[in-house]
């Protein structure tokens, strides 16, 4: 699929998300509830990072990217793999599309984790159904390293989960998917 295909079926998709506004959120799109920084000086690093940290014990989406990212870089501690992909997990099962692209990044560079180009392609197609811009590409240069048979694979979960998706909604307010907004 083109650019241009891949984007107006990208747009399709986003388009849906109003009806998760109504139907209080589902497993796929769910906002970050608040913010952390830890792009502070030196000396606020340490209250910023408890700051982040309890965000992130709360369920901030946000607040465990940004530890996922802290980790990942390793500017300002020691570079952690582990626990970049754990809080970039967390993230990512709560809809954080960043956090899905970073994670399957991880899974197809074998960054943390051993590579699994089949386990990279769903989280990165998910990822750009969030909204990560350039999961599109990264999952398009996946696809060209998958033997056909986990490409299958890959895309038979991924009909899957979009089909629980589609029934989340539906199940919500006993509506579906398409139907008009009020």
């Amino acid at each position: 699929m083109n650019r241009t295909g891949r984007a107006l079926a990208l747009g399709c998709l986003l388009l849906l998300q109003p009806l998760l506004v109504q139907a209080g959120g589902n497993s796929l799109l769910i906002p970050a509830m608040g913010r952390c920084t830890l792009n502070t000086q030196p000396q606020d690093l340490a209250q910023a990072l408890a700051a982040c940290q309890k965000a992130s014990d709360e369920g901030d989406a946000q607040a465990q990217y940004e530890l996922g990212e802290f980790y990942y870089d390793g500017k300002n501690a020691p570079r952690d793999l582990n626990l970049a992909l754990s809080y970039f997990e967390k993230a990512s099962l709560q809809g954080h599309a960043q956090a899905q692209f970073k994670l399957g990044t991880m899974f197809f560079h074998g960054e943390g984790v051993p590579a699994n180009n089949v386990q990279a392609y769903i989280v990165l197609k998910m990822a750009a159904v969030n909204g990560a811009e350039d999961a599109l590409d990264t999952a398009d240069e996946v696809a060209e390293k998958m033997p056909r048979e986990e490409l299958e694979v890959a895309t038979q979960v991924l009909g899957q989960i979009f089909r629980k998706y589609l029934m989340e909604l539906q199940s919500a307010d006993g509506r579906t998917p398409f139907s008009p907004l009020p």
